[in-house]
């Protein structure tokens, strides 16, 4: 789970708040100020689009490390040491 730094347009506090969340549409609460923040791609305040941004690089850089933790363990999860040994102890038993 990755955070993303925000900067409140009003009072100017730096709050954190999920990527995941930081999506066109979404609206928070500044917890200092309670002025309400909404977050859309084509804001001319410099400080959405800019936690905007970071948030589609986090969500992306997360994405990627899911991947490779997929991709990664498939190689050789078919056998473990533990497993391996089982089974050639339970042949070794039938015989």
């Amino acid at each position: 789970m990755s955070f993303v730094q925000i900067q409140c347009t009003r009072c100017k506090t730096v709050f954190r708040d999920r990527a995941g969340r930081l999506q066109d549409g979404y609206t928070r609460q500044c917890p200092s100020c309670e002025v309400v923040l909404f977050f859309a791609e084509d804001s001319p305040n410099p400080q959405v689009k800019q936690a905007m941004k970071r948030a589609r690089r986090a969500r992306k850089e997360q994405r990627e490390t899911e991947m490779a933790r997929v991709a990664a363990p498939q190689a050789g999860a078919n056998f473990s040491r533990s497993h391996i040994g089982r089974t050639q102890q339970s042949s070794e038993d039938e015989d």
